[in-house]
């Protein structure tokens, strides 16, 4: 396994690093060991404070940052920055929040006495990381198990290597001991060895399904914890709208942010026939003037994909939905240029016959599907194998909230684009993977939840 920056907009390596050795992966578990029996015991008050600088951080270098991750994985400037921005307030939400969310949780019990349940760190926690989001992922992971007391080992994705260094730096600037969170490039063998070494006690992954199930079979072999934030095909559900033409745009926004490398992205339109041709018009309109080009250059709408491969293997989808009948409304080509670019695309005529049904499009590819009503729209929605989140588009409230607790998903949003915050819990069911993180339930995951009985005192 190979860590270098191969800039996606041009195709060029500019930078590499060496994979850690052997023994540097040794070193590495017993350093996440010893710096757990220190970190645990620090104050909630300090962790807090090394976590809220740690946002701060985020927020003063973000132009810096944004930079790091436009050469690595071709997010456009204005959409790297404000990645950063909402990192840093992730960081914020736990460092203020998580003393409250760790409180003691008094319990009703019929045995005379007292009962809480007291969440406390259970040891080093290993975090596989995505490239689609480099410093958002992280933050959804290291900021509360570090809030919680744990440790955090971060295994990056291999193209990442820089925003993996400016964030173990961000850390040891916040004045984190060094071994509280420590950084390792290391290649899928030596993941598999701290994955089965007892001193790692879980480990977190966000990535594709097959990186997923290798890495969850390796945790159960090993009796370990692990939340798992897996692929999606997100339906964007549209009943009716008073405003069809905003809907459409804010189905493009939901397509497009980070070129459609999103696992939440809206990736499968199902429009009722009563709106279908006004929504199509709009949406292929709005897909067609989408710009794409040099992710440095602020009149551009999306960059790169992230890699010649990524690009190779949406082309490789669409071709094939192209050769067994679906009708492309616009693009469905590569463009004739150096990198990693691809032309924003609508296919309708989809059917389960092509990979296009079943699979996640990962990049700017939409495919639009026209259904009777309400009924027939959760049908399609729920057949996916994934299950992560969707929204549901229609004046009538009681329809939409009907709907909305028909669809196997981990989150719905009812008239607007899936988005969240930090204060709200993200993560799906089915093949999508299974855990939460971000919120209170994000925090309550990597904790051994003690049970302490206390009898009374007259007893």
């Amino acid at each position: 396994m190979s860590y270098k920056v191969t800039n996606p907009a041009t195709g060029k390596v500019e930078s590499e690093y060496p994979t850690a050795s052997d023994a540097e992966i040794s070193d590495l578990l017993a350093r996440a060991a010893s710096g757990y029996a220190s970190w645990k015991t620090v104050g909630m008050a300090r962790r807090s404070d090394i976590v809220a600088r740690v946002g701060q951080l985020h927020a003063e270098r973000a132009g810096e940052l944004g930079a790091i991750i436009t050469r690595e994985m071709g997010k456009p400037t204005r959409q790297a920055t404000g990645e950063v921005l909402f990192t840093a307030s992730i960081y914020k939400y736990y460092a203020d929040t998580a003393a409250e969310l760790l409180r003691d949780q008094p319990l009703r019990s019929n045995t005379p006495g007292t009962a809480v349940v007291r969440r406390t760190s259970i040891g080093p926690i290993l975090g596989i990381m995505p490239w689609n989001y480099p410093y958002y992922q992280v933050a959804r992971f290291a900021a509360p198990n570090l809030m919680i007391g744990n440790t955090v080992v971060l295994k990056h994705a291999p193209q990442c290597p820089e925003s993996a260094l400016a964030m173990e730096q961000m850390f040891r600037d916040a004045g984190l001991p060094a071994d509280a969170y420590i950084n390792v490039f290391a290649s899928n063998e030596q993941v598999a060895t701290m994955v089965a070494d007892p001193r790692i006690c879980g480990v977190s992954v966000t990535g594709s399904e097959r990186a997923g199930s290798a890495v969850a079979a390796a945790a159960g072999q090993n009796l370990k914890k692990v939340v798992l934030e897996l692929g999606g095909s997100d339906p964007f559900i549209v009943l009716d709208a008073p405003d069809i033409a905003a809907v459409a745009k804010a189905a493009v926004h939901a397509r497009m942010a980070n070129a459609g490398q999103a696992c939440n992205a809206a990736k499968r339109m199902i429009v009722a026939d009563a709106v279908y041709d006004d929504f199509m018009n709009e949406f292929v309109s709005l897909m067609s003037a989408q710009v794409t080009g040099d992710p440095t250059d602020a009149g551009v709408t999306y960059g790169p994909l992230s890699s010649e491969q990524a690009a190779v293997n949406l082309m490789t989808q669409i071709e094939d939905a192209v050769s067994k009948g679906a009708t492309v409304h616009t693009g469905g080509h590569r463009l004739d240029r150096p990198g990693a670019f691809v032309e924003a695309t609508v296919l309708s005529g989809v059917t389960p016959a092509m990979r296009a049904f079943s699979e996640e499009l990962f990049g700017p590819a939409a495919v639009v599907y026209r259904v009777k009503d309400a009924d027939e729209a959760v049908l399609l929605a729920n057949a996916s194998s994934f299950g992560l989140g969707g929204s549901v588009w229609t004046a009538d409230e009681a329809l939409a909230a009907r709907v909305a607790d028909q669809l196997e998903v981990g989150m719905v949003w009812i008239n607007r684009t899936e988005g969240g915050g930090a204060e709200l819990p993200f993560g799906g069911t089915k093949r999508s993977g299974v855990g939460r993180e971000l919120g209170p339930l994000g925090i309550d995951e990597f904790v051994n939840k003690k049970l302490i009985h206390t009898k009374p005192a007259d007893a």
